[in-house]
Order: structure tokens, then sequence, then C-alpha cells
């Protein structure tokens, strides 16, 4: 029987670097938290909920994509990959597609060491014929794979529109440290959503029963712990809407009153309507990310589509 393993990376949530940027983004002239940090083992629970809620399109949406064409899929990808997950969550989307890729080799990296550490003790039970290892890693800068991760036939797997988290140069610098690691028979299937009604993205983002906002206002409980500050999450609220005008889904939390918050060393004053940007969601249009993969070093071999709502799934090769 396989088994996996736990490999930290140096640049997690536990390095000595993260108060530095939790302290720079909330002292910035408009302040900011990076969306990494909504994932700690709460947020990533409340994240699964959210991809149940009726709102919540791109989850289903792709899903049926991987169902309608998973077939199609393993006869362009192959069999035997080095299936890396990015983002791995609970490792269900990768696990959907392990009958038809038979994957050599898997290797879930998330940022939530101790949610990543559940979800492979639950799937190695289930294909104790596959090589599992998991990185507890923050891919978003930088990207370091140990030597137990095979080198030939590397496909990345981005799944869920994560992309969209990046500005677009910050998406083709991350896409381009992909292809770096890809070796020469690599590749990248990656779920990517397109641009759409606006009043469906802004439901997808506030939903009715406020589960995401719930995601969005623990993010200042999690913060709480890393710096040691004193954020009342009770004086927040959650603010999510699609930005036509930048082509991207926005995420803030709100002072309701005017407030103070403190950490050691330091603190800040918060005006009530004074908001934290947390999150960018950035929708493509198809030809654009074909282009943007195109830039990158990539070359798109297929892409899927639903019929109803508008996102793609790319299978995109490293190009020579």
């Amino acid at each position: 029987m396989m088994t996996s393993c736990i490999t930290e990376q140096p640049e997690t949530l536990a390095s000595a670097h993260v108060p530095a940027e939790l302290y720079d983004g909330l002292g910035a002239r408009h302040a900011t938290i990076s969306p990494k940090f909504l994932y700690d083992a709460l947020g990533s629970k409340l994240f699964e909920a959210i991809c149940e809620l009726p709102e919540y399109y791109p989850t289903r949406t792709e899903a049926a994509i991987f169902a309608r064409h998973g077939a199609e899929m393993a006869r362009v990808i192959g069999l035997g990959s080095t299936l890396i997950d990015l983002g791995a969550g609970n490792c269900a989307k990768a696990a959907s597609l392990f009958p038809l890729l038979r994957p050599s080799q898997y290797v879930a990296v998330d940022i939530s060491v101790e949610f990543l550490h559940d979800a492979l003790n639950r799937l190695r039970q289930r294909f104790p014929h596959i090589a599992m290892e998991a990185l507890g890693l923050d891919f978003s800068s930088g990207l370091e794979l140990p030597n137990n991760v095979r080198a030939e036939k590397r496909l990345f797997f981005y799944p869920g529109s994560s992309l969209g988290n990046f500005t677009p140069p910050e998406a083709r610098a991350f896409l381009r440290r992909l292809r770096r690691n890809c070796g020469p028979d690599g590749g990248l299937l990656i779920g990517i959503d397109l641009v759409k009604d606006k009043a469906v993205m802004d439901a997808a983002y506030d939903d009715a029963l406020g589960v995401t906002a719930a995601f969005n206002l623990n993010v200042l409980r999690h913060v709480n712990g890393l710096l040691d500050a004193d954020f009342d999450i009770r004086g927040w609220r959650h603010v999510g809407f699609y930005n036509e005008a930048m082509g991207r889904v926005e995420m803030h939390l709100e002072a309701k009153t005017p407030q103070r918050v403190r950490w050691p060393g330091g603190g800040r004053d918060f005006a009530a309507g004074e908001r934290i940007h947390t999150e960018n969601s950035y929708k493509y249009r198809q030809a654009d990310a074909m282009s943007l993969l195109e830039t990158a070093g990539f070359e798109a071999t297929r892409v899927w589509t639903d019929p109803h709502c508008p996102f793609a799934v790319i299978h995109a090769q490293a190009a020579n």
C-alpha cells in the first residue's frame, strides 16, 4: 500500500514573512488582506459549503464539464501522469478523475496543511495503488517542488477558476512558473471562469444564506491569531460584487462603525464604511484566456465549455 506524507515547505503560513505581509497590507492606504489567508482550516470548510450553494455556479458547472468530457480529457492527456493538484482542498475534484487519468503519482498542494492532511488520509484508503504526496505550501509567490515529485509527465491541475485570484500580470507570472516546472512533456489542466451576466456573478459571491459572508469574515479571526490582533468581527460586514470596469468580482470587508484595531507594536483606525479588500476573481473572455496561456509558454490543445453557463476547462501542453 502506498502512503502519503505531508511535506511543509519553507514559505508556509508559519513563515516569519507572514506578519510582515499582513502588516504591509493592513497598513496600506487602501487596506488589503491576501486571499490566501481566507483558507485556514475553518475557511477551507466554509469554502466547501460555498461550493454546495445554488448561487455558486463554478463548482457545479465545472463538474458537469468533467463528467461530460472526462473520457476525452483522458485521451488527450494520456495515462500515468504526475498529477499535481494546486489548491487541492478536499482533493475531491482530482479524485473524480483518477479512474480516467490513472495517475502514477498524485501530489496534493494546499496552503491549509491541517485540512490537506485529513483529505489525504481519506483518499489513500480509496486509491491505495496510487503513490501520493502532499505539500503544505503557498504556491502563489513561488513553486519549489521537492525531489520526491516525479519529473516525468507532470500535469498541473488548477480547477475552480482560482487563476482569477491573480491580476492578469500576476497570472502570467504564475503560469510561467508552472511552465518552468513542467518539463518538456508536461502540461496543464485548468478551469477558467468566463464573463457572464453580472447578476449571476454578484449572487455567486454574496449568497442569500450568508455562507460567503462567514467565509470572508473568518479571515479576521485568522488574522487575529496570526498577528495577535483584536479585530471585532461583529463590527464588519461582507461586500461582494462584480466590478465591470475591472473585469473582476471583488470581495471586501466593510467597517460598520469607526473602530481602532490593535496588534503588537501598532494598529490602525478604520472609519465607518472603510473597506479591507480581501479577494479578486477576474473573469476572462475565452480568446483572452487562450492568449494568456500562450504568452506563458503553453499551447492549448483542447477547450471544453458548458452550453448553459460560460466556463472553460482547458488542456494546454508545454510549448517548445
